[in-house]
């Protein structure tokens, strides 16, 4: 038996949830929501600081494997996804980066002037209950709470002053659209100590609808069609097959590796790849699954006095101290995001907007350890990647079986400017952590640390040390041109019925993490989309 709906959401994720909440605040309509994973009922979801056990569970988890490359050691990475309600923002690090004004500037020059930032700061606003309150940029009563991190020691402090010696400006708000260089707490997805995830932020509060149904354990095998329509999808859940119709349309949220693998096996995608790996093609598509682009960032670590760290409220009695007081209170350590710092910067003063990311937090972690700790001394950690990779790869299946993950292939060496880039970037770190503000510390560099000092040696730290930051955008990137696999309105090109609403629509990198852009454009697709409906 078919269930019918009008809308059928594929993905509980960040632009998933968005969309459910929005799309089902009209009574009537019918809207289903499917995710391939359970509920997010772990206690280590809910902790922020217990992200790093989470990522490791493959029950909440999809592990995405990387073709090995050179530029990536010659070994597969694994580009961990959320596999729970929640999707990625139920696993990932509540970073809130929103990125700068030209960035959607960009995106409209690309497709249409609903992408703006006009349109997408209108958005951003919409969604958010922020900290900070309400201003131009900001919104104070939207379903999205926005924190900052609540203890800040002094080593942060002088991590930040350390920052504003080097040029930038201290700002309360670092998600300002200015095209400035700016330093400050970093924004994060957390209130009264809890993660907020799109699902407790979104997906939670309106459960109770009556014309939304949320279905939990579904694989999308592919999506059904009558000739090019699509009309709903097949989803497996062990031996069961479920068929759901979609009478105005299905949307696609399973981000930016999954998205392209449900339309590859559908028959939408490059004909000549289809064909290879017996798939009948429905529409030849090539970009589905092409323009994949990804930060490949670097942690540098320095050893820092024991007593100005925070890596003692991370290890035996002090992890105790955390955890319990936690439990009993949802506040210290346990409740930190990530990281506390955000920065962008410009490795050239000459340049028109910042080109590089820096998270900073007074902590550091054992590398040699097998299981995620902190160091047995004081350290302080920075994570630097370049905003804009110019590299592109490619997400293509292997088969038409939904359980064979597809091939990712990052193509991180592709293109020689970016891996000189990367070593302007940990040279400018190296600077940063040399200036005054930080001197008391006396801060010892230990990774990469001094042995990697040419640019060659920089470069090979990079190949060896260097990791996914978790923001693969692009392989249903939207556009104006006849060769984009989107069209404005997020429609799949060469078919009917069927959109993308993800971080795979996006052409290229926005300046920094990709959670909160995805919400943005979801809360956006829904206003297009009801239109469009109404319209009708």
């Amino acid at each position: 038996m078919t269930a019918t709906f009008d809308y059928v959401i594929v993905g509980a994720g960040s632009a998933g949830c968005v969309l459910a909440h929005r799309l089902s605040a009209d009574p009537g309509v019918r809207v289903l929501l499917i995710e391939s994973g359970g509920p997010d009922n772990h206690p280590l979801i809910h902790m922020p600081r217990g992200l790093a056990r989470i990522m490791g569970n493959p029950k909440y988890t999809w592990p995405f494997p990387t073709e090995p490359e050179h530029q990536s050691n010659d070994a597969s990475e694994y580009w961990t996804r959320g596999r729970t309600l929640g999707g990625s923002s139920a696993i990932n690090g509540m970073m809130y980066v929103r990125g700068h004004a030209f960035d959607f500037d960009d995106l409209a020059a690309l497709s249409s002037d609903d992408w703006s930032w006009q349109r997408m700061g209108a958005a951003y606003k919409a969604l958010e209950n922020h900290e900070l309150g309400g201003a131009a940029t900001r919104g104070d009563h939207g379903p999205l709470h926005v924190s900052l991190p609540e203890s800040r020691s002094a080593l942060s402090e002088d991590l930040i002053t350390a920052c504003a010696q080097m040029g930038m400006k201290r700002t309360a708000d670092v998600n300002d659209p200015a095209a400035e260089e700016r330093v400050g707490y970093a924004q994060r997805t957390v209130y009264r100590g809890r993660r907020q995830s799109a699902a407790e932020a979104f997906l939670k509060p309106v459960r109770s609808r009556g014309n939304l149904m949320v279905e939990t354990h579904l694989t999308v095998d592919r999506l059904q069609f009558d000739g090019r329509r699509a009309t709903g999808v097949r989803c497996v859940s062990g031996d069961e097959i479920r068929i759901f119709s979609a009478q105005r349309e299905v949307i696609l949220c399973a981000g930016t590796l999954a998205s392209p693998a449900i339309l590859q096996r559908s028959g939408v995608g490059p004909a000549a790849h289809l064909k290879q790996v017996g798939i009948s093609v429905v529409a030849d598509n090539p970009a589905i699954g092409a323009n994949l682009h990804e930060h490949r960032g670097i942690v540098m670590q320095w050893r820092a006095p024991d007593r100005e760290s925070e890596n003692r409220d991370y290890r035996g009695a002090g992890l105790f101290s955390s955890v319990a007081r936690y439990f009993l209170t949802r506040r210290g350590p346990m409740t930190k995001a990530a990281f506390d710092i955000g920065a962008w910067f410009k490795s050239r003063p000459d340049l028109p907007r910042p080109d590089g990311q820096i998270l900073l937090s007074p902590f550091s972690f054992d590398y040699a350890s097998a299981t995620p700790r902190v160091e047995s001394g004081g350290g302080v950690i920075c994570c630097v990647y370049m905003l804009r990779p110019q590299a592109k790869g490619r997400v293509q299946v292997k088969s038409a079986d939904p359980s064979i993950l597809p091939a990712i292939q990052p193509n991180y060496g592709a293109v020689e400017s970016d891996q000189a880039l990367m070593v302007d970037m940990m040279r400018y770190v190296r600077r940063l952590v040399a200036q005054p503000a930080l001197a008391r510390y006396r801060l010892l560099e230990t990774r990469p640390g001094p042995a990697y000092e040419s640019d060659a040696e920089l470069r090979e730290a990079h190949r060896k040390l260097g990791y996914t930051n978790y923001h693969a955008v692009g392989t249903c990137r939207i556009g104006h041109d006849a060769a984009s696999a989107l069209d404005p309105a997020l429609r799949v090109r060469g078919v009917s019925g069927v959109r993308v609403i993800d971080a795979s629509i996006f052409p290229f990198m926005p300046a920094g993490n990709t959670n909160a852009p995805v919400m943005a454009a979801a809360w956006r697709a829904a206003d297009l989309i009801r239109a469009e409906a109404a319209s009708r």
